[in-house]
């Protein structure tokens, strides 16, 4: 993996940047859409690389071992031609799954232990055995395994769980160095810095991580309910330390509004649910404005779903329709409100992007993010 820093804003922390794996080039800031089970929900692959122009997307560890598992996975020649996508792939290490599964897993210094949501058999995650799953996917971004804080969380809570994820990101560093890959392309490793909302300990976990000289960093435990503003200081406070060389990921955030911020904070790449997730609720992000479809305003509005929108759905669909698939319960629905958010998503890092390239992105942002989280 190559990162280049094409261009820095003056005012800002913000960055343009071009990352390059064996699957593509990814000019940064970018979204990632995210793919859990290797697919994401309703969007053909041809839709997201034609379409909406997604460079990257996101795999999970934890759900692709139990479903359809590795063996498939290693049969078939990896992920990428398992899903027949031919761009980058990351993929989460289960440590969201570590926390969002709470009732069903035992974390010690050895590793976690789980029971599966599908059948409740029990499986454990090490450091290691993490890092030789990943190789079987064969993702261009490997997650280290991590505990993801919950909020809020006891300062002595955050303090052993961030020293329980350094002796495993020690471990699996030197597991993915005593390893290779599968596919004969390499594989970036990343760390994850964690600390809840306590400023010392996210500078402790920022010094060790890029301590450890791997080439990309991500920033996690955020977003999980802490209010905004404690998030957007813990990223300022992580970025001052992370190396200003290695592309910086934050996890599961966000909101349009999050993106913007967190490019200023000098964060360059993103991913969250939110898109399909939201779309599949009937919720639509415009530059305008978000529109509850559902709404009887949009009954009659037989307008274009989004004229400054960038997907075809945008012009081929109208309001009137989606808000009528969408109350039917039509799984129509969720496939054209998905692709509009996720074309959206990635309009909008492409025009961040141009905003930090011709130097008007610190004047833009604010009011941009502001008009974009509007009720319309």
């Amino acid at each position: 993996m190559n990162f280049e820093i094409t261009h820095s804003d003056t005012r800002t922390s913000a960055r343009a940047g071009v990352i390059t794996t064996a699957h593509g080039e990814i000019q940064t800031p970018i979204f990632m859409p995210v793919g859990t089970v290797g697919s994401v929900k309703g969007v053909h692959q041809r839709e997201l690389s034609d379409d909406i122009d997604a460079k990257i997307i996101l795999g999970n560890t934890y759900h692709l071992y139990l479903r359809p598992g590795m063996e498939i996975i290693r049969n078939a020649g990896g992920l990428h031609k398992f899903i027949n996508w031919n761009r980058s792939i990351l993929t989460d290490s289960g440590g969201f799954q570590v926390f969002s599964l709470a009732e069903n897993r035992k974390i010690t210094k050895e590793g976690v232990t789980f029971r599966s949501h599908i059948d409740g058999s029990k499986h454990i995650f090490t450091p290691e055995n993490v890092v030789d799953t990943e190789r079987i996917i064969g993702s261009d971004f490997m997650m280290a395994l991590d505990e993801c804080t919950p909020y809020p969380c006891t300062y002595d809570y955050a303090k052993k769980s961030l020293n329980i994820t350094h002796s495993w990101l020690e471990r699996g560093v030197k597991h993915y160095k005593e390893t290779e890959p599968l596919y004969g392309y390499s594989q970036a490793y990343l760390p994850i810095v964690q600390g809840s909302v306590y400023k010392d300990l996210r500078e402790k976990s920022a010094e060790f991580i890029a301590s450890q000289g791997m080439e990309a960093n991500a920033i996690g435990g955020l977003s999980v309910g802490e209010p905004v503003e404690k998030m957007y200081e813990m990223i300022e406070v992580v970025n001052n330390i992370l190396p200003k060389d290695k592309p910086r990921y934050l996890m599961g955030v966000g909101t349009p509004a999050n993106i913007i911020e967190g490019v200023a904070r000098g964060v360059d790449m993103f991913d969250c649910v939110m898109p399909t997730r939201n779309g599949r609720n009937g919720m639509l992000f415009t530059k305008n404005g978000t529109i509850n479809i559902k709404n009887e305003k949009w009954k009659n509005d037989f307008s274009e779903l989004d004229p400054d929108g960038t997907s075809y759905v945008d012009k081929y669909y109208s309001k009137a329709y989606l808000r009528h698939l969408t109350i039917a319960g039509e799984r129509l629905a969720s496939q054209i409100a998905s692709i509009h958010n996720l074309a959206f998503y990635l309009a909008l890092v492409k025009e961040i992007r141009q905003r930090i390239l011709d130097g008007s992105f610190a004047d833009w942002k604010d009011n941009a993010a502001k008009k974009m989280m509007e009720r319309l």
